[in-house]
């Protein structure tokens, strides 16, 4: 965090310009200008420019962060749209890192804006933690934010946490001091698949927003040392029944990573520690699952086949477009298997292939020998069979 000495360098003085800029702020006694100078001395980075980057970016930014780190190694696509606020259509098909920094630079131009255009990993955390005084992360996956939160601990840098999933949200700050960290709450990943993606599950486009100011706010507010941070809370967001309430979080002394015998002093393998061995679909199958690619499947019911497409995806998706397959969701596939004639070659798909592994290898596991994942799911099909189906 930017200390005394910092604010008072002749590169944190405030121009003319900035002065009205940030007045605002600046007739706030717990902002004035010894806080917009510890503004422009700090160093944030942010890890991703998607749902909660968009909002932690634009917001840190226009309050005058000296220095913002973003790192992204995707592009914009449609489907960001709908809660990505800082792309817009125009920026489809850009690198998000390109996109962010259009809108960056045109809402402040004192910005010192650093992009970082790799995917986060074990080889590159640490030294590129180091560089900055508070970490956001803005990750949708567990390898990465356990890995956000080890290299926090190991550099000593303030973890402010946010993660999101239909209309429910958390936010909180690890990694402070004397504040517990991610895994204290999290000692162990839920088993792959158990928690769909926003992909697979969806989320409603405002949340992030909500939760990336949350992230914003207390990110300020470690820079300014002013109020209660999240520190030892952990905040949980209902959007649907607009309520929010907190649990208190404690240090866990036997954490292996910031507890009193520590025994873990690096960065591991975090994919690996997640159970995630390549594909979507892998986790759920332990290697035995039977794929048909999208041109197979279209080749067989071309020749009139007798395959038996079983779609495992919800109702509400399957109004969107559809295989014209059996819809029995993956859910309530294990009462609803005596549906199914195993003596029939089944395809089942889901989106974009997770779900319908579970139901290859639940199949499989109840005796089924000729049922076969639909790799990439219908998303595959729309992009290489059928380009005019609508894809979500």
């Amino acid at each position: 965090m930017p200390t005394l000495s910092d604010v008072t360098t002749p590169e944190t003085i405030l121009s003319n310009d900035e002065i009205l800029r940030y007045s605002r702020h600046l007739i706030m006694p717990e902002v004035g200008m010894e806080g917009q100078r510890k503004l422009k001395a700090a160093k944030v980075l942010c890890i991703g420019a998607g749902g909660l980057g968009s909002p932690l970016a634009l917001y840190l930014t226009a309050a005058g962060v000296g220095t913002l780190g973003i790192v992204d190694f995707d592009v914009v696509d449609y489907t960001n749209l709908q809660r990505q606020i800082i792309h817009t259509t125009a920026d489809v098909g850009r690198k998000k890192l390109d996109s962010a920094a259009d809108k960056l630079k045109a809402i402040n131009p004192f910005l010192n804006l650093r992009t970082f255009d790799m995917k986060l990993t074990s080889a590159n955390a640490l030294d590129l933690f180091r560089e900055f005084d508070i970490v956001a992360d803005g990750t949708d996956n567990f390898p990465t934010r356990y890995l956000v939160n080890d290299a926090c601990v190991l550099t000593g840098k303030p973890n402010v946490y946010g993660s999101i999933f239909r209309f429910e949200g958390q936010a909180s700050v690890f990694a402070t001091a004397d504040g517990p960290c991610y895994r204290c709450l999290y000692p162990e990943p839920p088993p792959p698949g158990l928690v769909p993606s926003c992909a697979e599950g969806g989320v409603l486009g405002i949340l992030p927003g909500l939760i990336g100011v949350i992230q914003a706010t207390e990110t300020i507010k470690l820079i300014l040392g002013q109020g209660d941070s999240l520190a030892g809370r952990l905040l949980l967001v209902d959007a649907l029944g607009m309520k929010f309430r907190e649990l208190k979080l404690r240090k866990n002394p036997d954490c292996p990573v910031c507890g009193t015998h520590r025994t873990i002093t690096g960065l591991i393998d975090y994919d690996r520690f997640c159970g995630i061995r390549g594909q979507e679909a892998a986790p759920a199958t332990g290697g035995n699952l039977s794929e048909i690619s999208v041109e197979e499947l279209k080749k067989k019911l071309d020749n009139k086949d007798d395959i038996f497409i079983l779609d495992v995806r919800e109702p509400h998706e399957y109004q969107i477009c559809s295989l014209n397959g059996y819809l029995i969701p993956l859910g309530d596939l294990p009462k609803r298997i005596s549906e199914l004639d195993s003596s029939r070659e089944i395809v089942a798909h889901c989106k974009m292939g997770g779900r319908s592994a579970k139901a290859v290898a639940f199949l499989q596991q109840s005796g089924f020998t000729k049922v076969h994942n639909l790799t990439g799911g219908i998303t595959a099909w729309a992009e290489r069979i059928d380009t005019k189906m609508p894809k979500y």
